[in-house]
């Protein structure tokens, strides 16, 4: 294996800490320390609890990992709005 190999799972994250970390529980069961990843800071992309997220590890400490993408749902966080994406309809000028 080489050194620049890293390994990603696919997880929910269960807690918000401080400093943009973030508690996940992987699909095997294992709990880890995440970190925000540049792209996703530089894009304010926001991440809360119950959210699905993909997680880049090191093989060679599998404890912590860098949270690399957050898995988009059908829903927002009040459900599918009907009659399309906007609250009020069409916009007007």
């Amino acid at each position: 294996m080489a050194k620049e190999e890293l390994i990603t799972f696919e997880g929910i994250v269960t807690e918000v800490l401080p400093d943009a970390k973030f508690r996940v529980e992987l699909e095997n069961g294992h709990e880890v320390i995440a970190y925000t990843a540049g792209k996703m800071r530089k894009f304010r992309i926001k991440t809360i609890a119950g959210d699905r997220v993909t997680v880049e590890m090191s093989p060679y400490d599998l404890d912590k990992g860098r949270l690399v993408f957050r898995h988009k749902d059908d829903r927002g966080p009040m459900g599918p709005r009907p009659g399309g994406s906007r609250p009020g309809g069409p916009r007007r000028r």
